[in-house]
């Protein structure tokens, strides 16, 4: 038994064997047989299995090692978090602390605020209800009816003061002058102060009025400015489609120059190539020519050739023959050997001349084959070339189709690329001009809700102001004043015409002026003299007396 490595081998030692070949080799067979089995130990088959399953238990145990670390660390994480003495504990409870102090701060700043935010919001609704009750007392009607108001006053006032110097007329008639003269003088100086503060209020009122002023003409100017602002952007916008159609047309037209450079020089290759090609042929048909030419001359010297060497060996055969008779007339009495010699050297110089005769004959059928050969390889070769040559050109002409197949591919991608957009701008346009309808619509939907609601707000300013107009009558009345230019500024309708009021545009009361340089009003009343007028103008069609709502 052999012991090999980790393996056992059963058999003979090395060595020469003592049997016959034929059992030597029986026996060798048998031993080759028996060396395919390896046996192994159980020490052996346990470090190999130990070997193989070393890795698995390895990682499983670095495994189990990270586990253990984890479920320690975790642990002694759970155990020590609650812990105040130590330096981690100090600093999350400072931390927890400062936290909590923070919340209470950003609570009482979020109060704060809120408060703030009420107060705030106070102060703009009263401001907000001031500038309200401001800006109702600065309307026309209003400031109207205050002027009644106040022209009312100022009745009221003069007749206070009438009726006061006609007291003091009375009680002080025939007493001192310069009592009365004092008197007067009072009543004058406050009529005056009257007077001053009635101008100081008309002043006070015309500043307003032409401060309203301004701020119109500085809204129409503002208007104007934004009008002229969007007419040049429109221009801007007209000249960049300028520029955008004009470059578009230039792409066009170097697009379809480029179509006529790339269609010509298609052209221009393919006389090209039938040019090549009829130069290719024609030098094809010289080299066969010369290839013709250079055979036909072979030949004429082959045979040139031969018939120089029949002639020379003729002459040769002529001289031998005559040296043959010479050396027979001059050896006829020459001994019987010598004739066997001469005969021999005569036969052995015809041999010669035979295989040298021979050889060139052979020499020159080689060099015929030869020459046979070098010709069909050469035009073998040359056959070759063309073939490889019409191969390039036709794999050359294939580029080509591929490349003009993919360029018109290209040029059909780009031009469905193009119809697309143009689909897709058609489309956008098209949406455009619903939206802008679309927007127009709703502008117009919304100007007629805002004009209905301006005709409400319009309706409910009117109650208020009647309701307010109505308590300031009641009031001026009972404290014995004369509400007449209260009751006419009172009125229904906006305006201050004398026209009748137009119900259906927020209650309007228009002014009617006169088709003359003098531009008066017309009045609200119809004479006499209106009927015959219109009975002058348009004559009496009809008994009726109904109005159409025109006044002449």
């Amino acid at each position: 038994m052999e012991v090999s490595g980790d393996k056992v081998k059963f058999g003979r030692r090395s060595g020469k064997s003592r049997r016959s070949p034929v059992q030597d080799d029986e026996e060798d067979q048998g031993v080759s047989r028996r060396n395919n089995i390896t046996v192994l130990s159980k020490d052996e088959w346990g470090r190999i299995q130990t070997q193989l399953s070393r890795t698995s238990k390895e990682a499983e145990k670095r495994k189990n090692l990270k586990l253990e670390r984890e479920d320690l660390h975790e642990r002694s994480t759970e155990m020590v978090k609650n812990w105040s003495n130590t330096i981690a504990g100090q600093r999350l409870k400072k931390l927890e602390a400062r936290k909590i102090r923070e919340e209470k701060e950003e609570e009482e700043r979020v109060q704060i605020d809120i408060e703030e935010g009420k107060f705030q919001a106070e102060k703009r609704k009263e401001a907000i209800e001031k500038a309200k009750t401001l800006q109702y007392y600065q309307t026309d009607r209003v400031k109207g009816f205050h002027g009644a108001l106040l022209l009312t006053e100022v009745l009221k006032e003069r007749e206070a003061q009438i009726e006061l110097k006609k007291r003091r007329d009375e009680q002080f008639k025939g007493k001192d002058k310069n009592l009365l003269q004092k008197y007067q003088k009072d009543l004058e100086s406050g009529i005056l102060e009257d007077h001053k503060k009635a101008m100081k209020a008309l002043k006070e009122r015309k500043d307003i009025s032409d401060f309203q002023k301004r701020q119109i003409q500085e809204h129409l100017k503002a208007l104007q400015i934004a009008k002229n602002q969007d007419m040049h952007e429109g221009m801007q916008l007209k000249h960049q489609l300028e520029v955008y159609n004009a470059e578009k047309a230039r792409i066009e037209d170097i697009q379809r120059a480029e179509k006529l450079d790339l269609m010509r020089s298609h052209m221009q290759t393919v006389s090209d190539r039938d040019l090549i090609r009829a130069a290719e042929k024609q030098k094809e048909e010289e080299e066969e020519e010369e290839i013709r030419i250079f055979a036909k001359a072979k030949k004429k010297m082959t045979s040139l050739r031969k018939e120089r060497e029949q002639e020379l060996w003729q002459k040769k055969q002529d001289h031998l023959s005559s040296m043959v008779t010479k050396l027979d007339t001059q050896l006829k009495q020459a001994k019987d050997d010598e004739d066997d010699r001469i005969a021999r050297a005569v036969s052995e110089r015809e041999d010669k001349i035979k295989n040298e005769t021979q050889e060139k004959e052979k020499a020159f059928t080689e060099m015929l084959a030869e020459t046979s050969k070098h010709r069909t390889e050469h035009m073998k070769r040359r056959q070759d070339e063309q073939r490889a040559e019409r191969k390039k050109e036709l794999e050359a002409l294939r580029l080509k189709e591929e490349a003009d197949a993919l360029f018109f591919a290209k040029q059909v991608e780009k031009e469905e690329k193009r119809k697309e957009g143009m689909t897709e701008l058609q489309k956008a346009h098209v949406q455009q001009v619903e939206e802008r309808q679309t927007k127009e619509k709703d502008i117009k939907m919304e100007q007629l809700a805002m004009d209905q609601k301006n005709i409400e707000l319009l309706g409910v300013e009117e109650e208020q102001f009647q309701e307010y107009a109505t308590k300031v009558i009641d009031h001026c009345k009972n404290g014995g004043r004369n509400v007449y230019p209260l009751v006419k500024a009172a009125r229904e309708g906006h305006g201050g015409g004398l026209g009748p009021v137009f119900e259906g545009k927020g209650g309007i009361r228009p002014s009617y002026l006169v088709q003359d340089k003098s531009a008066v009003e017309l009045p609200h009343y119809q004479r006499g003299s209106t009927e015959e007028m219109k009975s002058l103008h348009v004559g009496n069609p009809s008994n009726t007396r109904k109005r159409l709502g025109f006044v002449w």
